[in-house]
């Protein structure tokens, strides 16, 4: 597990590796001094990253021996908490929203609190792929240490042979040490969690529907028809991945009005007058009498606008509407039914 789930804070700077060290210097600092940041590479701000987000509680005094003249600058314990927010927090000052949620996505892997939750988390053939390699000794510990029934299919995926072996060493095992648990949990985060987005590969209908939503309406139908005479399957599956712009018509009428507060009123305007009736009488009805007034004087004083022009502002919204679905701040219903859900 993380340093960040263990019972006591970190007591001995000794064994600290650089970049916790750096990390802990680097949360000491804060977010007033961002611009240590900026002189950093990738790699080196993805390493200190990855030891900042698991590093956990720090003693005092291992930050006062690192460093001593910002000990009055802390909090009254003189401790500090490293951690995925903090981490999030102090990137996002200096750094893209998109490139910080890719880095912190990497840093997390999949979702829970320990190494042993991400683990049950991972696609059993993911896993015995990765542990066919270990040591059966390793193999057994990460085994004994995941819930039996996932345990169970990742032992169906591996080779026979050593399936057996490593089940052999379960029955034999003692209880494993701290220090080499730690090592096992170190080797599986560094090696195989940070690679394992990188690794993984997106749906390609799901990729291409990406690449359709962000087609002009006229580009959109030209590629959906023309792949319609040559693969229709694939077509009407992309079809059904896609997001457009009359799909806002299943949001509940809290995500409309976290939606209105989201989008600019130009272009929610603009984007309007290329809508349905129904969706635009549905943004109208989630407005204020007099804002709804507004906005129809508005959109009459347009006059006549370009499809093209509408279609980009429909695309923006659409976008926003991700964002805030993916932030959990709204939910949307996929255009391939009800109950599918986009983030």
């Amino acid at each position: 597990m993380s340093r960040a789930g263990k019972s006591k804070a970190i007591t001995d700077a000794a064994r600290l590796t650089g970049p916790e060290k750096a990390a802990v210097v680097m949360l000491a600092l804060g977010e007033d001094h961002t611009r240590i940041w900026e002189s950093l590479d990738d790699e080196e701000i993805k390493e200190i990253s990855q030891a900042m987000a698991s590093l956990g509680t720090v003693a005092a005094s291992v930050v006062e021996e690192l460093l001593v003249e910002f000990v009055s600058g802390m909090s009254a314990s003189g401790a500090i908490m490293g951690s995925f927010e903090q981490t999030q927090r102090l990137l996002s000052s200096f750094m893209p929203p998109e490139k910080v949620d890719n880095l912190m996505e990497e840093i997390r892997g999949p979702a829970g609190r320990t190494m042993w939750d991400k683990l049950g988390n991972v696609n059993e053939a993911v896993l015995a792929n990765y542990l066919k390699n270990e040591y059966p000794q390793t193999v057994a510990v990460v085994l004994s240490k995941i819930k039996s029934d996932h345990a169970a299919r990742v032992l169906t995926c591996l080779p026979e042979d050593f399936a057996l072996e490593c089940v052999q060493r379960m029955l034999r095992m003692e209880p494993v040490q701290r220090d080499i648990l730690d090592k096992i949990e170190q080797t599986l985060r560094v090696e195989f969690m940070s690679n394992l987005a990188r690794t993984s590969k997106r749906d390609s209908h799901e990729l291409m529907a990406d690449i359709f939503n962000n087609f002009d309406r006229q580009t959109e139908g030209r590629f959906i028809a023309a792949l319609e005479e040559r693969n229709r399957e694939a077509a009407e599956r992309i079809r059904a991945l896609m997001f457009v712009f009359e799909d806002l018509s299943k949001l509940d009428p809290g995500g409309v009005q976290t939606l209105l507060r989201a989008v600019e009123k130009d272009q929610l305007g603009l984007a309007l007058k290329g809508a349905s009736d129904a969706l635009r009488e549905m943004f109208f009805s989630n407005m204020s009498e007099r804002a709804a007034k507004i906005m129809r004087e508005d959109m009459d004083g347009m006059g006549p606008v370009r499809l093209k022009d509408v279609d980009q502002a429909q695309m923006a919204m659409v976008q926003v509407a991700k964002d805030l679905a993916a932030k959990g701040e709204i939910m949307l219903a996929g255009a391939g039914g009800d109950d599918e859900l986009i983030y």
